[in-house]
């Protein structure tokens, strides 16, 4: 046996007890899959489909890969994040931001309420990603995040009441400020919507 083949399976070994340890059997963790239909909130127009594989790295971290393609949206950029309930009739029905933990707030924003946000987490919610940008009707965007989880655990999106994708109509400016945030600055109203669930692989 070379001493590359040793390392790699000295590496795969670790990296199975760091997921046993923590309860997850390995096939679980690693290559757990989900998928979301998108629909227009209000315009039957918009539509689309968005894939979550979730993988594992040499530490032992867990990374999710977020995939997604939607026809029908105004061109420019869109905000995209994970909310917390897994129903899109209304889309408002969504609710807030997934950010699990005791101390979540998962309001994006607090300006103009009557009772502030105890924290201004946005745009470090478990849920909150990147824009989408789409050019001649068309969006597509693509990254990674170890902010969530397929597999069980606190921050997984697959909870009981399930989660859900929200775009709205406008980008996300991630709402950098010193003391509140701007009302309108995690994208305003919500485009389209769409339920995440687990599927095979």
């Amino acid at each position: 046996m070379t001493a590359s083949k040793a390392m790699k399976i000295t590496k795969g070994m670790a990296m199975a007890a760091a997921l046993m340890a923590l309860g997850l059997p390995v096939a679980q963790a690693e290559g757990m899959m989900a998928s979301a239909e998108i629909k227009g909130c209000t315009d039957p127009a918009i539509h689309g489909t968005a894939t979550l594989t979730e993988q594992v790295t040499p530490e032992g971290i867990k990374e999710v890969t977020v995939e997604m393609t939607i026809k029908g949206l105004s061109d420019g950029k869109h905000a995209v994040h994970i909310h917390e309930v897994g129903a899109c009739e209304p889309c408002g029905a969504a609710k807030g931001h997934h950010d699990p933990g005791p101390f979540g707030q998962s309001r994006p924003d607090s300006a103009g309420d009557e009772v502030p946000a105890k924290d201004i987490n946005h745009p470090y919610h478990m849920g909150d990603l990147i824009n989408i940008e789409s050019k001649d009707g068309i969006g597509a965007m693509k990254t990674t995040t170890n902010r969530v989880t397929l597999s069980p655990g606190t921050l997984t999106i697959l909870d009981a009441d399930g989660s859900a994708f929200i775009i709205h109509t406008n980008p996300d400016t991630y709402c950098d400020e010193e003391s509140d945030l701007k009302k309108g600055c995690a994208g305003g109203s919500r485009d389209a919507c769409g339920i995440i669930q687990a599927a095979a692989h």
